[in-house]
């Protein structure tokens, strides 16, 4: 079992804990035991669909030997109306799973729906579409490859996997160059070194950067930089860094900020400002 399935699995052990406690008393004080079902994911609403096949690993996880009939296929636009699958239980696995399939299904395509429409806003430049650690707690997996299916790419899933200096860091380090330095030397020291990407605020930070960075710094962060502010700082970094620009970018100007030709566009509004589409799951 790799991390994604631990991860998974203990999303998903503790999501049906927490709806099931002591028992499905609705369904068990009127459905008999064994008794077998089908049901239908029905898609109301025009959306790219996700959380199809993490529908799948949730219901199998109760009954391994659920059927099911795939209408759909994550990352597919799918219209009101159309049918994403059938699904083949014990009524008791059926009504059990039906809230957590929801759940995650309507929120991940939320999601998957914004994701397209930023990434289809920078079609044809080089800049990629990049998520944050803007997620709901315990929630962060699913979202992140929700965004994935939508067509944009995770940056670090925590903490853990990438050494990103922001403004708090280096303000209670004393200032970006002991930030730098030690950072570096920290990452050295590591069995795997890490990536270190630092967070600009000005034109200044930029030159800093670029004065003690080379060889040491990964990524530079062109935080809330205007237009006219980036483009001068692509040029001062003349390509010795990845560039990633972040802070106030949305849908309406994404595709201004990726024609200067920043390497990545962060948007933790992918996430957090996606509004789950509505699905139902029904009895056949």
């Amino acid at each position: 079992m790799n991390n994604w399935d631990k991860a998974f699995h203990t999303l998903v052990e503790a999501a049906l804990r927490e709806d099931i406690g002591d028992g499905d008393h609705s369904t068990l004080s009127c459905i008999p035991a064994g008794k077998k079902g089908k049901a239908i994911l029905k898609i109301k609403e025009p959306c790219i669909i996700a959380g199809i096949t993490v529908a799948q690993k949730i219901v199998e996880k109760v009954e391994p030997t659920a059927g099911f009939v795939f209408f759909a296929a994550d990352g597919e636009q799918k219209q009101a109306g159309d049918i994403a699958f059938e699904l083949s239980a014990s009524i008791h696995t059926i009504l059990k799973t039906e809230r957590l399939v929801l759940n995650c299904m309507q929120r991940m395509s939320g999601i998957a729906s914004l994701t397209a429409e930023y990434v289809k806003a920078i079609a044809g430049t080089k800049t990629k579409l990049l998520d944050t650690r803007k997620t709901t707690p315990n929630f962060r997996l699913l979202e992140k490859e929700a965004v994935r299916i939508g067509g944009g790419y995770n940056h670090r899933f925590g903490l853990y996997d990438m050494i990103m200096l922001k403004d708090n860091h280096i303000d209670y380090c004393g200032g970006l160059e002991p930030a730098i330095h030690k950072a570096y030397s920290y990452s050295s020291s590591l069995p795997i070194p890490l990536a270190i990407e630092v967070e600009t605020r000005t034109i200044e930070d930029v030159k800093k950067v670029c004065e003690i960075g080379v060889g040491k710094v990964s990524r530079v962060m062109l935080d809330n930089f205007d237009i006219p502010a980036i483009k001068e700082a692509l040029t001062i970094i003349d390509g010795r860094f990845e560039t990633e620009a972040s802070g106030g970018i949305r849908l309406d100007n994404i595709a201004d900020y990726a024609a200067t030709g920043v390497d990545y566009i962060s948007a933790g509004g992918i996430i957090h400002q996606a509004k789950s589409v509505d699905l139902s799951l029904k009895a056949e």
